[in-house]
């Protein structure tokens, strides 16, 4: 019971570690135990929705084992938004600031473990901690990005561009997620991905 205790608690400190390093590293000790002391534990399984459409989000969630993806029907098929694994932070922002029910789904496409952490708990850190504060304001200014850097890869870049680059800066997602999901992320059929992947386009 012990080692599963620690077990536990090892990778809440490790999840908390690569999520805040992946935002605002310079997050001090007090900062993160903080983060810690709200986050609550959420084992998942293949193909679990953790967060389904019509619902309203009430956290953040940081990926502490496995990889999920955040996904929404558009004329009857449905198109992968995000994916996300050890140590991502995921939200769908929308819903989650207007507390309104969203359209953003969020799949598990492996067995792992989900921390949540409640968005007015987090708040209200925020209120009494400039390191919290300055954690949340990280979050939000890379979703920000994120969402820019996405268009912008849709607007101007080719197919093959596109899987380069995800190939590059998600090696994980390559490797691990469904070539359907990865497809539908790169807007293009999984012919189009197949061709692309051979080098033929």
């Amino acid at each position: 019971m012990i080692k599963t205790i620690e077990k536990m608690d090892t990778l809440l400190k490790e999840t908390v570690n690569l999520a805040v390093n992946s935002r605002y590293p310079g997050m001090n000790s007090e900062g993160r135990r903080q983060i810690e002391g709200i986050l609550v534990r959420q084992d998942i399984t293949k193909g679990e929705i953790i967060l389904d459409e019509g619902q309203i989000s009430h956290d953040i969630l940081l990926v502490g084992k496995g990889m999920v993806r955040q996904f929404y029907y558009k004329n009857g098929k449905d198109v992968t938004e995000h994916f996300s694994y050890e140590g991502c932070i995921v939200m769908c922002i929308e819903s989650l600031l207007k507390q309104e029910p969203t359209r953003l789904m969020i799949e598990a496409l492996e067995d792992g473990t989900v921390y949540q952490l409640n968005y007015n708990k987090l708040m209200l850190l925020a209120e009494t901690s400039w390191e919290v504060n300055m954690f949340y304001r990280k979050i939000l200014e890379f979703s920000l990005i994120t969402s820019q850097v996405k268009a912008d890869s849709w607007r101007f870049e080719t197919a093959r561009e596109r899987y380069n680059n995800l190939m590059q800066a998600q090696p994980e997602v390559i490797k691990r997620a469904p070539l359907s999901h990865i497809a539908s992320y790169l807007l293009m059929t999984p012919e189009t991905l197949s061709r692309v992947r051979s080098g033929v386009l």
